[in-house]
């Protein structure tokens, strides 16, 4: 059986660079991890900035969280062993109430969902009455639950040109928000949260690769500042990115988003070239296949996700609306694209 795994392996990883002593090495912890996620009838999600060894060593699926969690709802398996961070595990068991679901490193958390409150909401409830509030999916199920409708990177625009507010109140990421009132003639109205990846990226970064590279692609994540989105040939979320590198003709591209994608896409697009520079998540990378093999073997209580039902049912709410938002509006799926190319859909 190690024969096989570690073949496997190597047909995954050696395009990362990976030796196949390396992937000797990993075969037997890998092949205990898939064998007891089919003993305990487990479907694991490796969220696209896992690292590769959790992304193509036992991740079932790959992707971002709310297509993740969108697989986690309609998936046969009993148990989900949800790759990422604790936003994530709560969105799925939010979406699929009946599972168990287990968060590897359930201490992993989120600048982005950590900058906000329940609290937080009501109280700008109180400042802004008329508006609609619109949260981010990077929120936690206490969030979501005070809001109207959820969002992703893909679809933000289709929600805020959804709602029949003119005023949004839009949470809780600071330049996604400012990405959008320049698309929409409605008020957007912000808030302080930031994600510690895609804060650091500058426009001169990007402008220096661009001239040594014209013909690379640029493809920014909505979460950086408006100055490097306006440079982006694709403004969008990984898995718009991910449809772009697959459908484009172009040979070199520039993800400005964490490192993890970069190393999804090179596995799987070995004769496509990713250049430039990325940003490592220390929350991401918390998880790995030891603690992966652990919350399988025995999950401690920490480990199990749990929502209270009147926060998950708000929570689901807003998170439905969204939904029906987006099936009536995929003619703007996406904040900004320079190549035209859009989809409503996540990955």
């Amino acid at each position: 059986m190690l024969g096989p795994e570690t073949e496997r392996l190597v047909g995954h990883l050696s395009p990362l660079g990976w030796s196949r002593r390396e992937c000797e090495r990993l075969a037997p912890l890998t092949l205990r991890i898939r064998a007891l996620a089919r003993e305990r009838q487990a479907v694991i999600l490796g969220h696209s900035y896992m690292t590769p060894e959790v992304q193509f060593g036992v991740a079932d699926h790959r992707g971002d969280s709310l297509g993740l969690s969108t697989i986690a709802r309609d998936t046969d398996a009993r148990v989900i062993v949800f790759c990422g961070v604790r936003f994530m595990g709560e969105t799925a068991k939010v979406i699929s109430p009946d599972r168990t679901v287990l968060l590897p490193a359930p201490e992993a958390g989120c600048s982005l969902s950590e900058s906000i409150t329940g609290d937080d909401v009501r109280r700008l409830r109180e400042q802004h009455p008329q508006a609609a509030f619109v949260c981010y999916v990077n929120t936690s199920a206490e969030v979501k639950a005070e809001c109207d409708v959820v969002c992703t990177s893909a679809n933000a625009l289709a929600v805020v040109e959804g709602v029949p507010q003119e005023e949004v109140v839009f949470l809780p990421d600071r330049f996604m928000a400012r990405n959008l009132q320049a698309l929409t003639r409605k008020r957007v109205i912000g808030y302080s949260g930031r994600c510690i990846v895609h804060e650091t990226f500058d426009p001169r970064t990007l402008l220096d690769w661009k001239a040594r590279h014209p013909s690379m692609k640029v493809l920014v994540h909505t979460e950086s500042p408006e100055e490097v989105v306006r440079l982006a040939d694709l403004a969008g979320g990984t898995g718009d990115m991910v449809r772009y590198v697959r459908d484009s003709d172009a040979q070199e591209f520039m993800l400005v988003t964490e490192c993890g994608l970069a190393d999804r896409l090179r596995a799987e697009f070995p004769g496509k070239r990713f250049l430039g520079t990325c940003v490592l998540c220390p929350h991401m990378k918390r998880v790995n296949l030891r603690n992966v093999l652990q919350v399988l073997e025995s999950p401690r209580p920490d480990q199990v996700v749990e929502v209270p039902e009147e926060v998950a049912t708000r929570a689901r709410r807003a998170i439905d609306r969204m939904f029906e938002i987006t099936a009536r509006k995929t003619d703007v799926a996406r904040p900004h694209s320079g190549s035209g190319e859009a989809s409503p859909r996540c990955e």
